[in-house]
């Protein structure tokens, strides 16, 4: 089938071709959410951020860091997940350089962690103590 263009010639498909490519984001997603432990960590720690920071009612700016912050983490999440697979397919077999890469890529995801958890705390702390003295 012939592609239908614009009068510039450009191919309408570019548009369905872009549409496409989220349809195969979310499945990446999905997998990662589907066969990583530590996704579903991930998810319950988000949700609770999430729901304490509409308790709380954080400011905007708080909002932003904390939405910062799970952002790093599911990227670095992904990422990981990413550099596991492809590593799998390199090497089947057991490698140090293979096992050594698998865990540098772990690593990342922790310092995100860490970082995010510096966030919330800097984020939260305020807000759990003013309960405290308001209680």
């Amino acid at each position: 089938m012939e592609p239908t263009h614009d009068e510039e010639g450009r191919s309408y498909r570019i548009f369905w071709g872009r549409i496409e490519s989220f349809r195969y984001a979310g499945q990446g997603v999905a997998h990662m959410l589907r066969t990583q432990h530590n996704a579903w960590i991930h998810a319950a720690i988000s949700l609770a951020v999430v729901g304490a920071g509409l308790a709380f009612g954080v400011s905007r700016d708080e909002w932003c860091w904390l939405i910062l912050a799970m952002a790093s983490v599911w990227t670095a999440e992904s990422f990981n997940t990413a550099i596991e697979i492809i590593v799998d397919i390199a090497s089947p077999e057991w490698r140090p350089a293979a096992g050594r890469a698998k865990d540098v890529a772990a690593g990342a995801v922790l310092l995100c962690a860490a970082g995010a958890s510096a966030i919330g705390l800097i984020v939260f702390l305020p807000h759990g103590l003013a309960l405290l003295r308001g209680a």
